[in-house]
């Protein structure tokens, strides 16, 4: 396989990655989802990510700000998701280059911790954990085990609580 490139997304790719999300999903609530987390304070640029084979847009991952609210205080972690990959190029290792690179740019960017709302059997195996293992819930309606998290500074999730995402996500779940 060609060598996929993990960057930033540019304004010139939103089309591109709304066609990724319409493929991937097979309906358009993840795309909306993108485009409102886009237009919110909870973007950040630097973490649209988007996975390029051959000069295409062949993937995207979106990692914004959500509320942990705790009984001690009320703080950002970041959500991952929505993944996506177009149909013609899935299980290449495409989303894995793509977590891998989410996960190391929120590293160095200095973020806490990223929560995953569904697919917990794909999460675990790039060291998620369910989200019981802090007693975290969400505010999402999601299985008992249908979050996962992942700390990036070890402690940060110990006081638990509940992960407050915003109103577009639960167009999806």
């Amino acid at each position: 396989m060609q060598e996929v490139i993990v960057r930033a997304e540019a304004p010139e790719d939103v089309k591109a990655i709304d066609v990724v999300n319409l493929s991937a999903f097979q309906g358009e609530a993840e795309a909306r989802l993108v485009s409102a987390i886009r237009k919110s304070a909870d973007f950040i640029p630097d973490l649209s990510l988007v996975a390029e084979l051959n000069g295409r847009i062949v993937g995207h991952l979106l990692l914004s700000k959500v509320k942990l609210q705790s009984t001690a205080d009320s703080r950002p972690v970041l959500a991952l998701g929505p993944m996506s990959v177009v149909p013609s190029q899935s299980h290449r290792g495409i989303g894995s280059v793509l977590i891998q690179a989410a996960i190391s740019r929120a590293r160095d960017m200095r973020y806490t911790a990223i929560v995953v709302a569904g697919q917990p059997e794909y999460y675990e195996r790039f060291d998620f954990k369910p989200a019981s293992t802090w007693k975290l819930s969400s505010n999402l309606r999601l299985p008992a085990d249908g979050l996962t998290a992942m700390e990036l500074v070890p402690g940060t999730l110990k006081e638990g609580g509940q992960v407050m995402y915003p109103a577009p996500f639960a167009e999806i779940f």
